[in-house]
């Protein structure tokens, strides 16, 4: 993985700003080809293993319903993008929130790998420094997958990750400045 370490905690995360909402950016490389990892983000199948259950229309326009095995969280959800191979852009809205937020996931062939960058945003800034951990989790869960490991525990990692963006979290600039260029 890439990204800052804290001790013995790896961040890949980058916290900021936008528009009076968080955004979270991960970017990670993988050592497998892209339709693998499209198949990892798209099929049903295969997202049960590592990511939680998703009912629905997983297909430009489609609506879908998601829980999330790592954390419980549940959400309806619509595709607003999709080129396959390459990016999908899902919103996504819990039922006591008053807005969406959006997902944002585009592929890029790296070598014989595939480099994953998924953004968050839309997200509560009181609450950004969870999705961070939460995203991680995700992420490192889907690398797991795809090395064939199984998903880490989730609230185990969760607390491994908390401090490291929380602290994060304190020094988010107004003007929407990226948050993890200092060490924590």
């Amino acid at each position: 993985m890439t990204g800052k370490e804290s001790g013995a905690v790896r961040v890949i995360g980058h916290l900021r700003s936008a528009d009076g909402k968080g955004v979270v950016r991960m970017e990670e490389h993988f050592e497998v080809g892209i339709d693998d990892v499209w198949s990892a983000l798209t099929e049903r199948e295969r997202l049960a293993r590592w990511y939680g259950e998703v009912e629905g229309e997983l297909r430009l326009g489609g609506r879908f319903r998601a829980r999330v095995r790592a954390s419980g969280w549940e959400s309806d959800g619509r595709v607003e993008a999709c080129e396959p191979r390459r990016r999908f852009l899902v919103k996504s809205k819990e039922p006591d929130e008053p807005s969406e937020d959006a997902t944002e996931v585009t592929l890029s062939e790296d070598g014989d790998g595939t480099t994953l960058v998924v953004e968050q945003s839309g997200v509560s800034l009181e609450l950004l420094w969870a999705y961070g951990a939460g995203l991680q989790i995700h992420v490192e869960d889907l690398a797991g997958y795809l090395a064939g490991q199984e998903p880490v525990d989730a609230a185990k990692r969760f607390d491994e990750l908390k401090p490291a963006y929380q602290a994060l979290s304190p020094q988010l600039a107004a003007d929407g400045e990226a948050i993890n260029d200092t060490e924590v």
